[in-house]
Parts: C-alpha cells; structure tokens; sequence
C-alpha cells in the first residue's frame, strides 16, 4: 500500500491537468482563503467589540463553542437542497460549502480575538485612558496591538480546520483535494485516497508556516519576546 501510495504521488500525471494536484490544490486554497476571509470579517470585529465593552461574552463563549458542535456535513446538505433551487450554476453548490466552512471558522477567530483583548495589558489600558484616548483609541492603538497574538492564533487554528473540512466540498460534486478521497473511494483506489490525504495535511501544514509567519510580521517583538518568557 505505501509503495502504490508513493507511485501515485511521484506520478507526473497526478500533477498535472484540470484533475491533477496542482489544480486542485489551488482551487482547495481558493474555498479555504475565501471562507477564513469572510470568517474574519464576521468574526473579528465582533470579538474586539465583546472584548472591549465586556458586553455579550455569552456570545464568545456559548455560541462559539456551539457551533464547533454543528455536524458540517449534515449542515452541507441542508444547505445545498435550500439553496439549489434559487441559485443556478457552479455557485448553487459553492455557497452552502462556502456557508459551512464560514460557520467552522467563526469560533476559533471570535474566540481567540475576544480573549486576545481581555489578557491585553490593564496597566496600558488604563495609563492610555489617562493620557486621554478615547475608548476607540485605546482599541487601536493599545488593545488590537496586544491582542494580535491570540487573533493570529486563532486565525492559524481557524484554517487548519477549514483546509481539512473543505474536502467535504467534493461530496457535492466541487473540486478541490476532496476529490481524490471521493473518486478514490468511488473506484477503490486506495492508493489515492491515501496520496490524497497526505497531501491535504502537507498543504494545511505548508498554509500554517506560511501564517505563522505572517504573525511574526504582524505581532509586535516586545509581545513576542513577552510570550517566550
């Protein structure tokens, strides 16, 4: 099994054409950035407006932690027959894996935000407001900067789930690396649903380098260095 595993990775014609790795790792990069994107734009905001005021942490904490309980394919389908009717095309399936990779995002984003702001400083909190920034200054300025490291976090831990959930965008026909496990189930190849997999955990692992790198760039070295100690 693992010699027909390591063929059928260092074949050239796993590589290459419209169902080669190449091009469906490119289009599971495209489901995955699209949703840690939207996920973030949702997600962020919410958790720096629940940190700061100290309002709603209900939400950050119940809600978020419910929806890691939401089964994402049962939540797949639901949404593929609700929407099917309305949309036309590509985008009637796209949408509802778009939806559930949205939903698996939010929590670790939402959570990881919230709590970046909560374990912010309370001495440079308070020595900003004595300085005189407003509260949206003292947002900015001190808590977003010392909440990046927990944001990253969770944005690092948010897409790692969806990578390795958006194989389940193969089940409704969409591309992707979900398709070698699919196909390879339809046909019994289990030589490529094992490349398949093995390659779903080197790109979620190549994406986590890549971001946290990124979170080197981002986090200011005082908190880094903070954090080590």
């Amino acid at each position: 099994m693992i010699d027909q595993t390591w063929a059928w990775l260092t074949d050239p014609a796993s590589w290459t054409g419209t169902r080669g790795i190449l091009a469906q790792s490119l289009a599971h990069l495209r489901y995955s950035f699209v949703a840690l994107l939207v996920a973030a734009v949702v997600a962020v905001p919410v958790g720096l407006s629940v940190g700061h005021t100290g309002r709603g942490r209900w939400l950050a904490v119940n809600v978020a932690g419910s929806f890691r309980a939401i089964p994402s394919l049962g939540v797949l389908f639901i949404a593929v027959l609700l929407l099917l009717p309305r949309l036309r095309g590509e985008l009637a399936f796209e949408l509802p894996a778009l939806l559930v990779l949205v939903l698996l995002a939010i929590p670790p984003i939402l959570s990881g935000t919230y709590a970046g702001v909560q374990a912010t400083d309370a001495a440079a909190r308070d020595a900003a407001r004595g300085m005189g920034m407003t509260g949206t200054q003292v947002l900015l300025q001190v808590e977003v900067p010392g909440a990046m490291p927990l944001v990253m976090s969770g944005l690092r831990a948010a897409m790692l789930q969806i990578i390795g959930t958006a194989t389940i965008a193969a089940v409704v026909g969409l591309g992707g690396l979900g398709r070698f496990l699919i196909d390879g189930q339809a046909s019994r190849d289990y030589a490529q649903m094992a490349g398949g997999a093995i390659v779903v955990a080197a790109l979620a692992l190549t994406v986590d380098l890549v971001l946290a790198l990124a979170q080197r760039v981002v986090v200011s070295p005082g908190l880094t260095a903070a954090v080590r100690r």
